[in-house]
C-alpha cells in the first residue's frame, strides 16, 4: 500500500495553508487605534460581563427544537419516497408521528415548555 499521494495531500495542504497566512500578514492592513481592541456586536455596544447567565429553560426548548426541527426533516424524506415506501412506510411513518406526539403530550404534561414557573403546571411541580 503505497502512501505518498497522502503524504503530498498533506504537503499540499500545509503549504496552501502556510501561504494564505503569510499572504494575510503581508497584504493585511496594520492599524492600532483606540477603536481596535473595542467589542462590537452588530452595531450595540458591549454592556455589562459577558457572563450572562441564561435559563436552563433556554436551552431546554433549544434541545427540544433540534429535536422535532430533525423529526420534521425525516418526515419529509419520508414524503419524498412515500410512493416507493408503500402502506408499509405509511405506518411505519404513523407510528413515527405517534411517538413524537406522545413525546410532545409528556413534554407538555411535565412542564418542559412552560417559561414561567407560574403557569398551569406550577402547583404539580411543587408537590
Amino acid at each position: 500500500m503505497t502512501v505518498w499521494p497522502l503524504t503530498a495531500y498533506f504537503a499540499l495542504v500545509i503549504l496552501v495553508v502556510a501561504g494564505m497566512l503569510a499572504l494575510s500578514y503581508v497584504l493585511g492592513q496594520r492599524h492600532n487605534e483606540r477603536a481596535t481592541g473595542v467589542q462590537y456586536e452588530s452595531g450595540i455596544r458591549s454592556e455589562g460581563s459577558a457572563q450572562v447567565r441564561l435559563s436552563v429553560k433556554f436551552y431546554m426548548v433549544a434541545m427540544f427544537f433540534v429535536v422535532f426541527d430533525l423529526e420534521a426533516i425525516f418526515i419529509f424524506l419520508w414524503a419524498v419516497a412515500g410512493r416507493e415506501l408503500g402502506w408499509a412506510g405509511y405506518s411505519e411513518v404513523l407510528i413515527f408521528i405517534g411517538v413524537l406526539v406522545a413525546a410532545l403530550v409528556y413534554l407538555w404534561r411535565v412542564g418542559a415548555l412552560d417559561w414561567f414557573p407560574a403557569g398551569p403546571h406550577a402547583q404539580e411541580r411543587i408537590r
